[in-house]
């Protein structure tokens, strides 16, 4: 498996009463497939696989590879803060067909660089050797991070580790990653707004995303990542350009107005972190989405503003990177973004 171009960080569709919408994820790996997408990720972070019980886990996974075969790749989330847990989930995903899995970095336990390649990524890597092992490296969620040092040495010692999801947002780190690696160890970019540079400072070279924007937007961020691939950086640039408004509410910081019981009023930062931007997004144009599981709720009125004017920008400039999902699902995108009630259901 060649890890390059775009990869889908899949959402998982919920119902009004929280249950997994089924018919909604199915419908949206078609609409991916469709539009040419490299993989797709699912059950990662922008899947809530924090908030999945393993039974729904693992069935989120049989469906991507069930309905992928033959058709693009998937790369499984089943990493956890347990290293039992991920045994038992790179199991069921290699036993369904899964020929890569992505591992998070173990969050809260926060285990050290050394005992997450000894322990976590290099316990797994061993015992499925045919498994494509995939680290993730997010310090930002996980409070701890594999260091390109260790994992140097565990991609030394596992030849199934040839790829890496960098998160960091360190791009120093990145750039000692590639030089630690070699050419043909392949960088996967975390973070939409940061893959084109990513992919085309010659320091880092990274091969591709695993993105949220794509989940809107498939065939604009593959094309983004094809183009850079291929050289073509004028080409790349002007879709990361067309892009930009997307990206920059993967998520969304926004101050807030709060009440204290003396009636005091202050003011707050609030970070809505993913997937709840992207949720939102998908909801107001008509995609099967629904609302995100607690302890992720609603963003407020500002928050929702940020994401709709957003869309409002790239419908008034580039409505063509949007079009594919008017025509696959049969919605009025302009008529949506205009319909109040749509976006006040959304807001808190």
């Amino acid at each position: 498996m060649r890890f390059e171009g775009a990869w889908t960080a899949i959402v998982t569709p919920m119902t009004a009463d929280g249950r997994v919408d089924w018919a909604g994820i199915e419908e949206n790996i078609e609409f991916q497939i469709s539009q040419g997408i490299t993989g797709l990720v699912p059950s990662g972070t922008t899947g809530e696989s924090p908030t999945l019980g393993w039974d729904e886990h693992n069935l989120v996974i049989e469906t991507a590879l069930r309905l992928a075969k033959g058709k693009c790749e998937v790369l499984a989330g089943t990493g956890s803060n347990s290293t039992s847990e991920t045994f038992e989930s790179t199991k069921h995903a290699a036993e369904h067909g899964a020929e890569a899995v992505l591992l998070v970095d173990c969050y809260y336990n926060g285990p050290s660089s050394l005992e997450l390649r000894e322990e976590y990524h290099g316990a797994v890597a061993r015992e499925f050797p045919r498994v494509s092992i995939v680290p993730y490296v997010i310090p930002g969620r996980t409070g701890t991070a594999l260091l390109p040092e260790d994992l140097a040495i565990l991609a030394g010692e596992c030849p199934n580790v040839h790829a890496v999801k960098e998160a960091t947002g360190d791009l120093d780190r990145m750039a000692k990653t590639r030089a630690l690696l070699g050419k043909e160890f392949a960088i996967l970019s975390g973070d939409d707004d940061l893959t084109f540079r990513m992919m085309t400072d010659p320091m880092i070279a990274a091969n591709g995303v695993i993105s949220v924007v794509s989940n809107v937007a498939p065939a604009a961020v593959e094309q983004m990542t094809r183009k850079a691939l291929a050289g073509d950086l004028a080409g790349a640039e002007k879709l990361m350009k067309a892009l930009a408004p997307l990206f920059g509410v993967v998520t969304v910081k926004v101050d807030n107005e709060r009440i204290l019981p003396n009636s005091v009023k202050v003011t707050v930062n609030d970070r809505f972190r993913n997937p709840l931007a992207i949720k939102t997004l998908m909801s107001a144009l008509g995609m099967p989405s629904g609302p995100c599981r607690r302890p992720l709720g609603k963003m407020t009125r500002t928050g929702v503003r940020i994401v709709r004017n957003a869309l409002k920008q790239v419908l008034a400039t580039n409505s063509e990177i949007l079009t594919p999902i008017q025509k696959f699902y049969g919605v009025d995108i302009e008529a949506r973004l205009a319909d109040d009630d749509i976006w006040n259901d959304l807001t808190r």
